[in-house]
């Protein structure tokens, strides 16, 4: 492979694309409302669609002639790079709005920044999916303000959704090897800024929507390396299995 580095770079961003995708997917047809519903399967289909052009470009990278469907159907657990917080369960509406919020807050401006990367592909992946990043936030961050500022139910609802996710939040910001390394060579996004930046962003929003931005600084992490919880796995067993028992099938 003529760039490790960089194909576990790609593969880190694909994997929480598609993993998160995969999540919502589940609201289909289960959404509290049509329009949410909707709502909740066009944004898991742009995560698709992100994560299909990081594929390509891993697929590139990496030189072997594989497709995008080899790349995520014949991986193990151990081998997917997304951060824990993609991987959790939806819970309840409230849980799955703080999940996608504090996903969106990183990857608007993930996206924004990547934009001005060294790498032409890289920039013009971020360029396309940047325009729905903007999208995805608004719409997260408008809920969580809704639900927060809403009913004694509904705000009870969202604080226990934070008490549950506010540890997986930490992982998106705290840089690993491979990033640092794609920071130094300049095709990175340096995670320090970003993190003033959603961290701003993500008080702003849970003031408006009355409530507390907690305390601890605690973060799960191991996820971009490979240690995931056990929801993983059952994710992929879904996922995979058509590949794997019929390999080389196409849509």
């Amino acid at each position: 492979m003529k760039d490790q580095n960089r194909y576990n770079y790609v593969l880190q961003h694909a994997d929480n694309c598609l993993i998160l995708g995969q999540r919502l997917a589940e609201w289909c047809g289960h959404g509290p409302v049509l329009e949410q519903d909707i709502a909740m399967t066009n944004i898991s289909l742009d995560l698709i669609g992100q994560a299909r052009m990081w594929y390509q470009y891993a697929a590139e990278i990496q030189g072997e002639g594989k497709s995008e469907d080899e790349i995520v159907a014949f991986r193990d657990a151990w081998d997917y790079r997304n951060v824990l917080l993609t991987e959790m369960p939806n819970g309840d509406f409230a849980q799955t709005i703080f999940r996608q919020f504090l996903y969106d807050t990183f990857s608007v401006h993930y996206y924004e920044m990547l934009m001005n990367s060294n790498e032409e592909q890289l920039a013009a992946i971020a360029a396309k999916s940047h325009k729905e990043a903007l999208y995805h936030v608004k719409w997260s961050s408008d809920w969580v303000i809704r639900l927060g500022d809403g009913t004694e139910e509904s705000h009870n609802r969202m604080k226990a959704a934070i008490d549950d996710l506010w540890s997986y939040a930490g992982e998106l910001t705290k840089p690993n090897e491979t990033e640092q390394k794609a920071l130094e060579e300049g095709y990175g996004v340096d995670l320090a800024a970003l993190k003033e930046k959603r961290d701003a962003q993500i008080r702003e929003v849970l003031t408006e929507a009355t409530l507390e931005v907690p305390e601890s600084t605690y973060a799960h992490e191991g996820g971009k390396d490979g240690t995931h919880t056990e929801h993983l796995g059952y994710i992929l067993s879904d996922l995979q299995f058509l590949q794997r028992a019929y390999p080389g099938q196409e849509w």
